[in-house]
């Protein structure tokens, strides 16, 4: 079995337990990307896009390629009239410099080995100008430092390989300008969005 296969079954088993619907941060995150990506007319890289959960939110009059390790999650993401492509996003990408208006990266870099690698791919991908926009979950959250205390993982994924606070993300988009960060997600946010958001939405201008 290759490295690609055993990632796609490892993840088919993750996707599996979540459901095709999940989309973390729901509502506001999903605003919040359908904004940044825009359109129509936008050709679109989707990194880790599963089942096209969040995809679908921006597909519609864009021309979107869809990429994800869980072939029969990509199965799905096609139903939705989009481009996919099995691949490893950790590794390089059979896409031309500049080929891409945006690059999305939805709840992706916190499972590959080497993030800065993969926000150096994409933005090889972006045409100058273009827009990068992801997210991750706010791992330093309140929650995950009560678990932490508790002699708890901080984290109860199995498939997590980083945790990312808004300083580590700002560090990874280094080369890139314009950048924004949304904490959302969160029944407290109102007292404090570093303590009580859980997810960091994130966007940037390739320049």
């Amino acid at each position: 079995m290759s490295r690609l296969e055993r990632l796609s079954e490892r993840y088919r088993t993750h996707h599996g337990a979540r459901g095709d619907a999940f989309v973390f941060g729901g509502e506001e995150r999903a605003a919040l990307f359908r904004g940044y990506v825009g359109g129509p007319g936008r050709r679109v890289l989707d990194l880790g896009c599963r089942y096209g959960a969040l995809t679908r939110i921006y597909a519609e009059g864009n021309d979107v390629v869809g990429v994800d390790v869980d072939r029969d999650a990509l199965a799905q993401a096609a139903t939705l009239g989009i481009e996919t492509l099995w691949a490893d996003v950790s590794e390089a990408l059979p896409f031309p410099d500049g080929d891409f208006d945006v690059v999305v990266a939805g709840e992706l870099l916190e499972h590959v080995a080497d993030p800065a690698a993969v926000v150096a791919e994409a933005r090889r991908l972006l045409r100058a100008g273009g827009t990068f926009v992801g997210s991750v979950p706010n791992a330093f959250r309140l929650k995950n430092r009560l678990r932490f205390a508790a002699g708890l993982p901080p984290e109860n994924d199995p498939t997590h390989l980083h945790m990312f606070r808004p300083e580590h993300v700002r560090r990874l988009l280094s080369r890139f300008a314009d950048v924004r960060l949304h904490l959302i997600a969160g029944r407290f946010t109102g007292l404090s969005r570093p303590l009580f958001a859980n997810d960091i939405v994130f966007a940037a201008r390739r320049t």
